[in-house]
């Protein structure tokens, strides 16, 4: 248990001084949980000093940090930016997105040109179960991309189910295709808005179907791309274009 809780608040204290605010609290919660958990198995008074000045400290610093992203919130400033690097593993949509899911969330925006091969298809297919399995009530999805002119019918066909399987979940999908759509932009009615350089497409072809990465994406190695993270206070709702 100590050896976790000293893992998780190493990556804490990591994403701390690389100014990745949101994702740094999301590891001193967790961490902070761990060494609490530690403490109740602790029957030396003297280890149990120590780790109470350390749970304290933790819990000092994890404060600290959830009042500077409130006031940034509050403002409208607030930008975290990552960078994922080629080949780099442990980004997958779990990783990613959890930070920014809370128990409010329940309507999603998602535009991506490229939700059209089978690859990218299932790639939308898992960003949804991971919605299903946060912590959060999720019951409408929005879905804008483009339209597949060569295969046109595979993806209407696959959409279309994931449609009817999200709706014997009790969440609404709705679909629309634009012919000018370019950027990539995920929005949550939280506030939180992500915007990553190759949409949701930013894994790599896995080596094998026997391969390590082939069904654990967090195994799984990525593309370089560019991660951006804001927060409106007020989410804009607007409708999507028309196709």
């Amino acid at each position: 248990m100590e050896a976790s809780a000293v893992s998780v608040l190493k990556r804490a204290v990591e994403l701390d001084q690389n100014s990745r605010f949101q994702e740094s609290l999301v590891c001193y919660q967790e961490g902070i949980k761990l060494l609490l958990d530690t403490l109740k198995a602790v029957k030396d008074e003297s280890k149990k000093g120590h780790y109470r000045g350390m749970i304290k400290s933790y819990i000092d610093r994890a404060e600290q940090i959830k009042a500077h992203v409130n006031k940034l919130k509050e403002e409208g400033k607030y930008h975290e930016q990552m960078k994922i690097a080629e080949d780099a593993t442990g980004y997958s949509y779990d990783v990613l997105f959890k930070p920014y899911i809370s128990s409010d969330l329940t309507e999603v925006w998602v535009e991506d040109p490229y939700i059209r091969y089978t690859h990218q298809l299932y790639n939308f297919l898992r960003f949804c179960e991971m919605l299903l399995k946060a912590p959060c009530q999720v019951k409408r999805i929005h879905l804008l991309t483009s339209q597949d002119k060569s295969h046109g019918s595979q993806q209407e066909s696959a959409l279309t189910e994931i449609k009817q399987s999200l709706g014997s979940h009790g969440v609404a999908l709705q679909l629309q295709y634009s012919s000018t759509i370019h950027d990539r932009e995920i929005r949550f009615d939280n506030g939180w808005i992500i915007k990553i350089g190759r949409g949701l497409d930013y894994f790599k072809k896995p080596k094998g179907h026997y391969s390590v990465g082939f069904c654990d994406y967090d195994l799984r190695q990525c593309q370089e791309t560019t991660v951006d993270v804001f927060h409106a206070k007020h989410t804009k709702t607007q409708e999507m274009p028309e196709s």
